[in-house]
C-alpha cells in the first residue's frame, strides 16, 4: 500500500453549524431539519502533543471528549478519503446543542470537522462527499446531512451513493423545542423499537410523510398536523422521556401544528406559527418539569444556509 501524500499544516480556521432535529414523526431515519441550534469550531493550529486535542471548549462542548471526539474522527476522514497523512489539530469549539437529546449533536460534529478538514484541503470533496463521509461515521444520514446542506433534507442511502433531497419550507413556520436534564443514549431508544411492525404501519409511515413535507412546503397547519403522525417509533420511545407524553398534550393545547419527539430524544420538538412558538415551547417546557429537572426550552428558525469553513 502506497504511503499517504504528505499535508500541509492547516492554517486556523472556523465554522457555524446548525444542530438538528429528525423524523419530524414518520420521517424515520431519513428527514432531517437544520434548526438556529449551533455549533462553532475551530482550527486553533497544530496540536503540541501529536495527537488532536479539544483545547477550548464552551457551553455544551464542555462534555466533549478531551481528544476533540466525532470532530476529530470526521477531520481525520478527510484526510484519508484524500489519502493524505493525517495532521494532529488543536481544535476550539463553543456549542449549544446538548448531548443525547436527539437534537444532532453528534450530526453538527461530525460536519463541522468535515468541513474543516476539507477547508484545509482546499474544499477538495464536493459537499455531496461529505455527507456520504457522514453518513459512514454516523451510521445514518439525516442529522450530519441536515447540518451539511442547511433546511430540509432527505437522505437515501443506495448502495456507494447518499441521495439527498431538499425539501422546501415556507417562511412562516417556526420551531419550540425543550428538554430537561434526562438524556436517552441512542442505542436505549433503538434498543426499544420492535423487530417487526405490521404492515399497516409501515404503509402508512410512507404516505404521512408525503403529506408532512406538503404541509410544511405551504404552511398548512391541517396538513402538518395529519402529516406529523407516525406508526414505526414514537410510541416505543415516548415513555422514555420523562414527563414527554405531558408535554406533547401541552404543546398541542398551546396551539402547536405537530408536536413529537426530536430525533431519538429526549428533546421534544414542535411544529407552530410565529405567534405561538413563545407560548408552545413554554407549555412543553412547564409540562417537562413536573418530571424532570434542568429544563431548557428555546424557539427558533430553521437554519437553511449551507455552512462554509473559513479563515477566523
Amino acid at each position: 500500500m502506497s504511503a499517504a501524500s504528505p499535508s500541509p499544516v492547516p492554517s486556523p480556521a472556523a465554522v457555524r453549524v446548525a444542530a438538528s432535529t429528525s423524523n419530524l414523526g414518520p420521517g424515520f431515519d431519513c428527514l432531517g431539519l437544520a434548526l438556529e441550534l449551533f455549533v462553532d469550531a475551530r482550527v486553533v493550529g497544530p496540536s503540541e502533543e501529536g495527537a488532536h486535542r479539544l483545547v477550548e471548549a464552551e457551553g455544551e462542548a464542555r462534555a466533549w471528549p478531551t481528544d476533540g471526539g466525532l470532530l476529530a474522527r470526521a477531520f481525520d476522514a478527510v484526510y484519508d478519503a484524500l489519502g493524505r497523512a493525517r495532521v494532529a489539530c488543536a481544535f476550539a469549539a463553543r456549542s449549544e446543542v446538548p448531548l443525547e437529546r436527539g437534537l444532532g449533536s453528534s450530526g453538527a460534529a461530525v460536519a463541522a470537522g468535515l468541513l474543516l478538514a476539507n477547508h484545509a484541503c482546499g474544499d477538495a470533496l464536493s459537499v455531496h462527499a461529505l455527507a456520504r463521509l457522514g453518513l459512514e461515521l454516523e451510521g445514518h444520514p439525516d442529522n450530519s446531512t441536515a447540518s451539511l446542506f442547511g433546511g430540509c433534507t432527505i437522505g437515501v442511502p443506495d448502495g456507494d451513493a447518499l441521495h439527498v433531497v431538499h425539501a422546501e419550507l415556507a417562511d412562516e413556520l417556526r420551531f419550540a423545542v425543550a428538554w430537561s436534564d434526562a438524556t436517552l443514549a441512542t442505542e436505549r431508544a433503538r434498543a426499544a423499537l420492535p423487530d417487526r411492525v405490521p404492515f399497516a404501519d409501515a404503509v402508512e409511515n410512507p404516505r404521512r410523510l408525503a403529506l408532512l413535507l406538503d404541509g410544511l412546503r405551504r404552511g398548512d397547519r391541517a396538513r402538518v398536523a395529519a402529516g406529523g403522525r407516525d406508526a414505526l417509533h414514537v410510541a416505543h420511545r415516548l415513555p422514555l422521556i420523562p414527563g414527554g407524553a405531558e408535554a406533547l398534550r401541552a404543546a398541542e393545547d398551546a396551539g402547536a401544528w405537530l408536536a413529537t419527539i426530536s430525533g431519538a430524544g429526549s428533546a421534544l420538538v414542535a411544529v407552530a406559527s410565529a405567534e405561538e412558538t413563545d407560548a408552545v415551547a413554554a407549555s412543553m417546557a412547564d409540562a417537562l418539569r413536573e418530571h424532570a429537572s434542568g429544563v431548557q426550552q428555546r424557539s427558533v428558525r430553521a437554519s437553511t444556509a449551507a455552512p462554509r469553513a473559513d479563515a477566523p
